[in-house]
């Protein structure tokens, strides 16, 4: 028999956690719940798991603080974060630290198992986390700054909207590698429905004109799955 895939879960709300952990077991998932950050971390360091799902306001350590420490400690673990904030810049910064998926609070079940399966997929078929460099960052000849979210070739600056600006961060994050189009659009526009996804190709259309002046720089779509930022030599 098949054993269950283990999971950690970070809910320092006790009826939300127990209702998330409760669902899950029936399932057919092996859940431990802990209350905040330290104790996952020490968790983590006497167990492994498949997958983390970690509430980002937490007493003792939150779980942003959470997932800075896990990723310095080398453990690659993902995890998925659950969470009342829905601000973009929150969302940002969730993806910054290495999460797989961010979903915020209230939640379905059903979409929470829905999310849990897909970073599963992902993980099976090879896919790691967003992990965002600090500072500058050079594309062939541009230099992107996602702080000012400028984009510069020689002397021509080019201020990027903040929508072009975070999706340019996310795809420069997961240079060479795909950026799955639900990800982006639950990160960016808190939505996957067709309409977002259009939206979403409105933008990728306009960083592939602002990109022009390199012909190193190359946005390509990945049928059926994203889009993958690439520099060619």
């Amino acid at each position: 028999m098949t054993a269950p895939v283990k999971l950690l879960l970070l809910e320092d709300d006790p009826n939300l956690g127990l209702i998330i952990e409760e669902s899950l077991v029936r399932e057919g998932f092996a859940v431990e719940r802990h209350l905040d950050g330290k104790a996952g971390l020490q968790a983590l360091a006497e167990r492994s798991f498949v997958l983390c799902l970690v509430d980002v306001m937490m007493p003792e350590m939150d779980g942003f603080t959470f997932a800075e420490e896990l990723r310095s400690l080398g453990n690659k673990t993902p995890f998925i974060f659950l969470t009342a904030r829905s601000m973009v810049e929150d969302r940002i910064t969730g993806f910054k630290l290495g999460c797989d998926d961010y979903i915020t609070k209230p939640f379905s079940m059903e979409e929470l198992l829905l999310r849990i399966q897909a970073v599963l997929r992902r993980q099976e078929a090879g896919g790691g986390a967003i992990s965002l460099p600090d500072g500058p960052i050079p594309l062939g000849n541009y230099v992107f700054d996602p702080k000012p979210m400028t984009l510069t070739l020689a002397d021509q600056v080019q201020r990027l909207t903040e929508r072009e600006g975070e999706l340019l961060a996310m795809l420069a994050a997961s240079l060479d590698q795909t950026l799955e189009r639900d990800v982006a659009l639950r990160a960016i526009w808190q939505d996957d429905s067709y309409h977002a996804g259009r939206s979403m190709d409105v933008f990728i259309s306009k960083l592939r004109k602002h990109l022009s002046g390199d012909p190193q720089v190359e946005i390509r779509s990945v049928h059926g799955r994203g889009f993958r930022l690439m520099v060619h030599e």
